[in-house]
């Protein structure tokens, strides 16, 4: 991280805050306090933000990004810690794929995939086939490890 990255992404992040409703201009306009108290952050870390003394930690980054209703990846590429190469998006899904390609795990499946031992898959089958109606039928019969 460079002092143009904190420079960068603190005059970005107090745009955002400005935009938000947060008073952080004037003396008495609490908007650094109220910031922070809605954050569950110390008041500290933000003036050191806004005054580019320092880039907030990670877990402050992210509740940060909870109260300005950004996402976290967002707040983490502004802040030059991460590229987006280092957090790509996930590719757009084909709005209709052929139903020969959609194929649905069982549950026996999902319970084998979560690492369900053996002797309790049945009750895994049970409970998650109440909040799934249309689950697709066991293709063979259970397997003991």
């Amino acid at each position: 991280m460079t002092a143009n990255d904190l420079d960068q992404f603190a005059a970005w992040i107090e745009d955002l805050i400005r935009r938000r409703g947060f008073d952080i201009d004037s003396p008495r306009g609490g908007g650094k306090s109220r910031l922070a108290d809605e954050a569950g952050v110390h008041r500290a870390a933000i003036t050191r933000l806004l005054q580019r003394q320092s880039m907030p930690d990670l877990e402050t980054t992210r509740r940060l990004a909870h109260v300005l209703d950004v996402p976290v990846r967002d707040m983490l590429i502004r802040s030059g810690r991460l590229t987006e190469e280092d957090l790509p998006l996930p590719a757009a899904a084909d709005p209709a794929p052929a139903a020969a390609e959609v194929r649905q795990l069982t549950l026996e499946e999902a319970a084998v995939g979560l690492g369900v031992p053996a002797d309790q898959r049945e009750m895994f089958i049970k409970v998650a086939g109440q909040f799934l109606p249309h689950a697709p039928a066991r293709r063979a019969p259970l397997a003991k490890d």
